[in-house]
């Protein structure tokens, strides 16, 4: 029987599905903070918590009347998408770094991306029809007006060409070979440089105003409900959301059409979509809240998910249980165990070979703080969540972009 969840010491409303011992003192600082804040309702802990930069990571913030921009973080809309395939692990390819070569050309990424629009936009009707209404959109963000680059047209043009890019970082596209004998694929990105920019903005905004002037931290900076700094901060991010949904859906297209030359009569069944850095607005114990998950997913009872482990261990798909007392909501990942800077420091680019043996990706040094031994153990992180989601499929990696 499960020991979760238990109160972190300190607070009256925070829950965690993580032994406090685990977590590091600066997380829990944190957490402890964000607590404290007069229009937190209620704070979750999700077992892949650690320490993040303007609010932890694995945390589910429950606010009344108020929003933290620096809770989500500059990521909007980051997220996983899953699809599975008609095809079985025995029909890949043997090697299958012709595969990884052809989704990268395919997809941009690290700082790469599209001159133009996605050539896979003109490609599909439905993406070109969204993509035109969120490009439309964007003249009326609010923060648009606020930097120089949008004021020159720069802004505008990246946004547009960057929308079916993978960027850097712990996004990645990713071939896995499920236990229910498909090949899966799986990707994992959020709203670029746009939805940086956009959050920068709003950041300095709220850190501002008056009212938050004495906070004992000013990532905790809020607005407040029926301001306009609140109105305009959530038509932004709710674009920002719908952006990095598209993002995701377009490099999808594209990464289906690559297999689609490559693979002769490859499948794909309905994608599973979920955000993990995101706002909602959502009604739990009789009272509607603004609700922030920050390296979390929404679990909600039926709900499909992607939980990832790190580069090489794969990833669980997951079906939300529906459990109230975490706000219906559960991990996002394995979460990191050290920081890309320790990682650097204590791993070599051999000993990223060693850990991704017989995995087609990189392994040279530019990944090497996406090293698997920096991640937490992806199966421990599921276990402990037993009472937020059911396990649908566990996915072992085969082949890894990363940029």
């Amino acid at each position: 029987m499960s020991i979760f969840p238990v109160s972190l010491s300190g607070t009256d409303n925070t829950l965690m599905w993580a032994e406090e011992a685990g977590i590091e003192e600066a997380a829990r600082t944190q957490l402890r903070n964000v607590a404290a804040l007069p229009w937190t309702r209620g704070v979750r802990v999700m077992p892949d918590v650690h320490y993040g930069l303007g609010a932890t990571v694995g945390s589910v913030i429950a606010m009344s009347q108020a929003v933290a921009p620096a809770a989500v973080g500059v990521d909007i809309g980051c997220g996983m998408t899953a699809v599975r395939t008609s095809l079985r692990p025995d029909q890949l390819p043997e090697d299958l770094a012709g595969l990884r070569h052809g989704i990268e050309r395919a997809v941009p990424v690290g700082f790469a991306m599209h001159n133009r629009e996605a050539r896979t936009i003109a490609r599909h009707t439905d993406l070109k029809a969204r993509y035109r209404t969120v490009m439309t959109d964007y003249q009326d963000l609010y923060a648009r007006e606020l930097t120089a680059s949008a004021r020159t047209g720069k802004a505008e043009a990246k946004a547009g060409g960057q929308v079916g890019t993978l960027g850097g970082g712990n996004h990645f596209i990713e071939l896995c070979s499920g236990d229910d004998g498909r090949v899966w694929v799986t990707l994992h990105s959020g709203s670029r440089g746009t939805g940086n920019q956009l959050a920068q903005v709003h950041m300095e905004i709220a850190q501002g105003l008056a009212h938050n002037q004495n906070l004992v931290d000013r990532d905790l900076a809020v607005f407040i409900a029926g301001s306009p700094q609140m109105e305009h901060y959530l038509g932004d991010l709710w674009w920002a959301q719908a952006y990095a949904l598209l993002n995701r859906d377009v490099m999808l297209a594209a990464i289906c059409d690559e297999l689609r030359h490559a693979i002769h009569g490859i499948g794909f069944e309905e994608p599973i979509r979920c955000h993990h850095n995101y706002v909602a607005v959502e009604t739990h114990d009789g009272e509607e809240l603004i609700v922030t998950r920050k390296g979390a997913i929404r679990a909600g009872a039926g709900d499909m998910g992607v939980i990832p482990g790190s580069m090489g261990t794969g990833s669980y798909i997951v079906r939300g249980l529906g459990n109230e007392t975490s706000y219906q909501s559960a991990s996002h990942g394995a979460g990191r165990r050290m920081s890309r800077k320790a990682a650097k420091r204590r791993f070599t680019a051999d000993d990223l070979a060693a850990q991704t043996a017989g995995i087609e990706c990189r392994k040279d040094a530019g990944v090497i703080d996406e090293i698997p031994a920096a991640y937490k153990d992806i199966d421990a992180v599921i276990g402990a969540q037993a009472d937020l989601v059911g396990v649908v499929a566990r996915l072992q990696t085969l082949l890894c972009v990363k940029g």
